[in-house]
This record gives structure tokens, sequence and C-alpha cells, in this order.
């Protein structure tokens, strides 16, 4: 039986405490990897994670809209294990905004996590890519990204942005040995979405409106980050991964 084996691999989750990110780091972990994640606000979520991890790891706490703070993580990533070899891009934020509404802190505080954040960590990361000459790096995106998502507009634009950062790395990095893509999901049961799902009748509607008729778990998404993470994937990149029940038919 085939199966992934992660063992000996250093991985770098933001956004690792809950959701998606937990999921992959519980993945990962399973899979022999040596897994490092962030958070932002519930340590005792990271904590509780941490000690049911099998492998070496640790958590930290970060605030995307430090580059300091970004840098020092990456320092003691490397203090502890001397390489990365893969970073996971989960780390994001969801909310509401109407286009004609939207405050200017309300887009630009979202850009700062969903975007920006994803810049530095990925600009900290890379020169010790290069250096070891083979990475992967998956960057986690959305459907919202190539469809649009209307009174999410903000939301839209920075997945977009990660879509075509995935695609310029991907050429830019190939000679590096290092692969670029993207995972983007489409509706996933997670606690982001809690109060969006405790309206019974539009769950009912969002199931209905996916060939599948059904909304992902965390696991259905992470099994294809660690796929596109792989050596098993290692002759793509650039590539943006659609994991969405059939719900949104784009390449």
């Amino acid at each position: 039986m085939i199966a992934f084996n992660f063992s000996k691999k250093v991985v770098l989750v933001t956004g690792g405490s809950r959701g998606i990110g937990k999921a992959t780091v519980e993945l990962f972990d399973k899979a022999g990897a040596n897994v490092v994640f962030t958070y932002f606000q519930d340590k005792n979520a990271a904590n509780n994670l941490l000690n049911s991890l099998e492998n070496d790891g640790f958590y930290e706490q970060i605030d995307f809209k430090s580059e300091i703070a970004i840098q020092k993580l990456v320092e003691k990533v490397i203090q502890k294990f001397g390489r990365i070899d893969i970073l996971v891009n989960n780390a994001g934020i969801w909310n509401y905004g109407k286009a004609e509404s939207m405050s200017l802190e309300t887009w630009e505080n979202l850009m700062q996590v969903n975007l920006t954040g994803m810049f530095l960590i990925t600009k900290a990361v890379l020169p010790i890519m290069i250096k070891q000459k083979y990475g992967k790096i998956v960057n986690v995106s959305s459907t919202a990204a190539q469809r649009g998502e209307a009174e999410h507009s903000h939301y839209a634009a920075s997945k977009g942005a990660m879509v075509s950062y995935t695609k310029s790395l991907s050429t830019e990095l190939a000679q590096h040995n290092i692969t670029v893509n993207s995972v983007a999901p489409g509706w996933v049961d997670t606690d982001m979405n809690n109060e969006v799902f405790s309206d019974k009748k539009y769950r009912k509607k969002v199931e209905e409106s996916i060939p599948i008729q059904r909304i992902a778990t965390v696991e259905d998404i992470a099994y294809p980050i660690l796929f596109i993470a792989s050596d098993y994937a290692r002759h793509i990149t650039g590539e943006i991964l659609n994991v969405n029940g059939g719900s949104v038919l784009c390449g």
C-alpha cells in the first residue's frame, strides 16, 4: 500500500490550531513529519493540539502584521530543526463587507492577514529552501478567488491575488527545485462557518448546490494539501487544485 511518508521533513503550517490547519498538522504528524504551526487567539487549542502530536514540533502565536515576529519564528524553526521543507500558508480570515460601505480598515486588515502575511512568511522561508535546493509551498486559497464572492469582495480579492502569486512564484522558483501550488476549497465544515451553517435551511441549500451533495470536511482539504506537498506531486507546480465537490469547475 502506498502511503504518505514525510519522515525527517520539517513542515510549517500557518493558522494551524483549528479547522483545515489543525487537520493538516495532524495528518503531517501521522505521516512522520516534524510540524511547527502558528495560532493567533486560542492558546488552549494550540496547546491541546501540540500535546496530541506523536513527533517533535512546537507552536507560536503570530500576528501576521509583524514582519519581525514572522522572521523570528522562521529563525526559531531553523535553530531547532535546521531546515524547512514544506510551508503551508493557511492562516486567513473571512468576514462580511458590502463594497459600498466597507471601511478601509476592514479591507486593509483582511489583506494584511490573508495576503501580506502570506507574502512575508514566504519571503522569510525562501532563502532557506533555495539554499537547501528543495521546498514545497502550498497556499490555501478558495473558490472565491476564481468566481468572486458577492458581499465578500475583499476576501475574494485576497485569494485571487494569492492564486496569481502562486503561479508567478512557481516558475520563478522551479530552478531551485521548489514547487509552489495552491489548494482551493469550496465550502468546508469549520468553526469559521458555524454561524452561517446555524441556519439549517441555508446549509441544506448549500449542500444541494454541490454536485457531490455534501459539504467538505477539514480532512477533505488536508489530504490534498499533503498530496500536493509530497514527492508524488513532484512534477506539479503552479497548479490550483480545486476541492469543492464539483461546485465550481475551473482550472
